[in-house]
């Protein structure tokens, strides 16, 4: 009769306080963050006639980046980039660059964004409302990064938040992101 191989479980290494930090970890994550960087617009040219574009997402010490989409100023990466969230009073950098097979990435803008708003609209636990209802309305101002307004709402049974974000220290562009709240089995939860 055979028997199974149990999975090697990684032990880490004890904290300060005598717990290990995966589970101190665990215990300070909130959740996890999906951001779906959707597409560029009106991006700047940083080649001969176009850019070769990609997303840079930033939060703390954490590092995401899309896939290089080549020759577009309006590219759509409809891609998926995970945060994990420990503290939403900080806020999340975006950054595009144009990939150079020969020389470092030129910078094509920056904006950054806060999520406590988002978070704001979660706390309120309101998993009875119907598809599509907003739930709350952010204005663009000078502090922050928006070109238009953007909507957090419960969209079957989740909270979604479209963002537009007008780049910053470029002549021109924006990237359309959205947000979407995952829970994780044994954090610390909102």
């Amino acid at each position: 009769m055979a028997t199974e191989a149990s999975p090697r479980r990684r032990r880490s290494s004890p904290d300060k306080s005598g717990r290990s930090s995966s589970t101190s970890l665990m215990e300070n994550l909130l959740g996890l963050l999906r951001i779906r960087v959707k597409r560029g617009v009106n991006l700047a040219v940083r080649d001969v006639r176009s850019s070769d574009p990609y997303v840079v997402i930033k939060m703390n010490r954490q590092k995401l980046k899309t896939r290089v989409i080549k020759k577009d100023v309006n590219p759509e990466w409809n891609e998926d980039l995970t945060l994990s969230v420990t503290d939403p009073n900080h806020p999340i950098q975006l950054t595009v660059y144009d990939h150079d097979t020969f020389s470092k990435d030129d910078k094509m803008g920056d904006a950054e964004f806060e999520i406590k708003s988002y978070i704001d609209a979660l706390r309120m636990n309101l998993s009875g409302l119907p598809s599509g209802t907003i739930v709350s309305r952010i204005q663009p101002s000078r502090q922050n990064c928006l070109s238009e307004e953007s909507c957090i709402t419960w969209t079957e049974g989740k909270m979604i938040q479209d963002l537009c974000l007008r780049l910053r220290n470029v002549e021109c562009g924006e990237v359309e992101i959205q947000l979407q709240w995952i829970d994780l089995p044994g954090s610390k939860g909102l």
